[in-house]
């Protein structure tokens, strides 16, 4: 029936893509924050929020040449899916980061919270054998509150028609040795239906989660959650109606794999040549262009281009980047440290809630990938207080050089849920732990 209006700002930016249905004909227009998933970086202007979008509109532009990553034969080898979930991780930090964000990820799916089955099963293969048990409790625990976000205002619940995405925005190992670590997430999930006539709603979590090393791979042994910290929705997007989420029910899409299997250069390893491979640097390489290293470390920037992107791309990609960054730095005052003047550090993170294909071959795919991108300054300056923009983008590949690149990233349609009700956003400095390189969650 529409879309809930919500306040404008001043300065309106350009629609993305061209509406074609009423609902969309009603949305506001399309929102500009920083670090908006890959390709889609954020300026900051003195008017307000400038977009900048990273695309290889001329794949032949030349620009400051950077080398590409290549495999190498020391990087971290990839585990696999069984039966939707990840197992084999890398024995590494990174590793135990992926495994800690595919726990949450894994958990709060339709598939896992809809059928006790699936559930006990994902947590079997999950858990430690000491755990298992008790955590499957747990789990059954979750699925009963959940149910209750799913089915919205419908009478009961339809699973195929049921929106349970979690995105992981940022993991900070607290502990971390040869034998276990303990990694603290931060996650935004949206939950609901397209049965009713209530939107999904998002929400905000921490989640910590214990791991050992069992079996060579790492499994959870424990684990604990609570609110937030709970980022506003930029007031230039409006809740979507009902029906645009249906592209991304269990059946329409796929939720994020991480792997944490990084290459010798410190960037993804080698993905395979199949589907999942392509999903896979999809999904990184959105989240590496939410990443503040890319608006403060020249360095890091480019060796994350040369990494991700293809040769054909590469020149113009920079090019584009180079400019973006240095136009988001100018304006904040940023330091090769991330922070202000005053010191308050910059927060930029994007995490995928799910991905699906809009088109694959052996050579090309282009992927959909509807993610959550928070950006701000995590201080005592209120107006400048993170805030979190739901985006789609289009990520185009190919295969070159053993791997699958990005060649092209734009953006499509936002995908914005109904905020959180009843619940206050934290305070800007309440985001101060979401920042930080070291924050960064482990890739796909």
């Amino acid at each position: 029936m529409g879309l809930r209006n919500r306040q404008q700002r001043n300065l309106r930016p350009p629609r993305y893509g061209s509406p074609s249905n009423e609902s969309k004909s009603k949305r506001g227009t399309a929102p500009k924050l920083w670090g908006i998933a890959a390709g889609t970086v954020a300026a900051v202007t003195v008017a307000g929020l400038s977009l900048s979008v990273i695309n290889n509109s001329n794949s032949g532009a030349s620009g400051a040449s950077k080398p590409t990553a290549r495999p190498s034969a020391s990087t971290d080898s990839r585990g696999s899916v069984d039966g939707g979930v990840p197992v084999g991780f890398p024995h590494t930090e990174s590793g135990a980061r992926a495994a800690a964000a595919s726990f949450a990820t894994v958990t709060g799916s339709s598939a896992v919270l809809t059928d006790k089955m699936a559930r006990h099963r994902a947590i079997s293969i999950m858990s430690t054998e000491v755990t298992a048990s008790a955590l499957a409790e747990e789990a059954d625990r979750a699925a009963g509150q959940a149910l209750i976000e799913l089915r919205g205002d419908t009478k009961r619940l339809i699973r195929k028609q049921a929106i349970a995405r979690t995105g992981v925005l940022s993991a900070q190992t607290v502990g971390f040795d040869f034998h276990k670590a303990t990694v603290r997430l931060w996650t935004t999930a949206v939950r609901g239906n397209t049965a009713g006539h209530m939107p999904p709603k998002a929400s905000f979590q921490t989640m910590t989660v214990n791991l050992v090393w069992e079996h060579n791979d790492w499994k959870v042994a424990g684990n604990s959650s609570a609110k937030g910290p709970i980022a506003p929705i930029d007031v230039r997007q409006a809740t979507n109606a009902v029906a645009d989420f249906s592209p991304y029910v269990p059946t329409g899409a796929d939720d994020p794999v991480y792997t944490g299997a990084l290459g010798a250069n410190g960037f993804p390893a080698p993905y395979a040549h199949n589907e999942q491979g392509a999903r896979g640097a999809a999904t990184s390489s959105v989240m590496l262009f939410g990443d503040p290293r890319f608006f403060v470390d020249a360095r890091w920037r480019h060796a994350m281009l040369g990494a991700t992107v293809a040769p054909s791309a590469l020149g113009s990609i920079t090019s584009d980047s180079d400019s973006t960054a240095r136009l988001v730095t100018e304006n904040r005052g940023l330091g090769d440290d991330g922070k202000t003047p005053d010191g308050d550090p910059v927060v930029t993170r994007t995490a995928v809630l799910g991905s699906r294909f809009l088109s694959y071959s052996d050579q090309a795919a282009s992927v959909e990938v509807w993610t959550a991108s928070v950006g701000g300054i995590a201080g005592s300056d209120e107006t400048q207080r993170p805030q979190v923009a739901y985006l789609r983008m289009v990520v185009d590949l190919t295969w070159v050089e053993g791997t699958w690149r990005a060649t092209s990233v734009r953006p499509s349609e936002p995908l914005v849920p109904a905020p959180p009700t009843g619940e206050q956003a934290a305070p800007a400095s309440g985001f101060a732990d979401a920042g930080g390189v070291d924050n960064a969650p482990a890739l796909a």
